[in-house]
């Protein structure tokens, strides 16, 4: 007799919350610093200056990335809390009423309608309020709101990305010093759409091109203006 073989999937879903912040938090951390950088150089302010604009901008950012994130994420947790607790007085109040509304969403899904007051029936014999929801409300274990996630990974990303650029202003002559922080900083870019993609199992030239365009774009009006006013702003 064969033996069975247990089919495990990974799907991209269940990494929803943390890749979001990760992605945006490694993204804003590379534009933002990057773009501080070449604006900053493009003012013809030395290479201590640019370090300190850098760096102060890396904290900045990291702390605006994680409050931002906790505050957002806190807002939508308490929005499920409250669709959650409306549903579980609905369903102490008017059960009759929660499971027609139940039966009719899996109808609405194929079932015929009988089979899907069964079904309705049997989900909440066993646990209602998860089923209502999961069915209901869209709220499931993947894509809960998880404020301090999102506020720990975009603040470490947001770092990791802002400590790239300011790698390449340490390590480049003060001459290059904007073509090669551009140059390192879209390549960072596509690097980190390529591996978002790949990582939420979408495709990766579409990502890494959205990602790259936007970053030149950002540094290409930064460096406008520091050359524009050539002060250090």
């Amino acid at each position: 007799m064969a033996r069975l073989k247990i089919h495990t999937e990974q799907h991209a879903v269940a990494r929803i919350g943390w890749l979001r912040a990760a992605v945006l938090g490694a993204n804003d951390g590379i534009v933002s610093t990057a773009s501080l950088i070449v604006g900053v150089a493009a003012a013809s302010a030395p290479r201590g200056e640019i370090l300190v604009t850098g760096v102060a901008g890396l904290v900045a950012g990291a702390m605006s990335m994680a409050a931002g994130e906790y505050v957002s994420v806190s807002s939508q947790a308490d929005s499920e809390a409250a669709d959650l607790a409306r549903e579980r007085r609905e369903l102490e109040t008017q059960p009759e009423q929660e499971l027609a509304e139940l039966t009719a969403i899996y109808v609405a899904r194929g079932l015929p309608p009988g089979l899907a007051r069964q079904v309705a029936e049997h989900l909440e014999a066993g646990n209602a309020l998860d089923a209502h929801a999961r069915d209901e409300l869209g709220i499931s274990d993947q894509t809960t709101a998880r404020p301090i996630q999102a506020a720990l990974t975009s603040a470490v990303t947001f770092s990791v990305g802002a400590a790239l650029p300011l790698a390449t202003v340490i390590l480049t002559p003060m001459t290059a010093m904007i073509p090669a922080v551009s140059a390192a900083s879209l390549a960072f870019l596509a690097l980190l759409g390529a591996v978002g993609a790949k990582a939420g199992g979408a495709g990766v030239w579409r990502a890494t091109a959205r990602v790259t365009f936007w970053g030149a774009l950002a540094m290409a009006a930064t460096a406008g203006i520091g050359a524009l006013f050539g002060a250090v702003v």
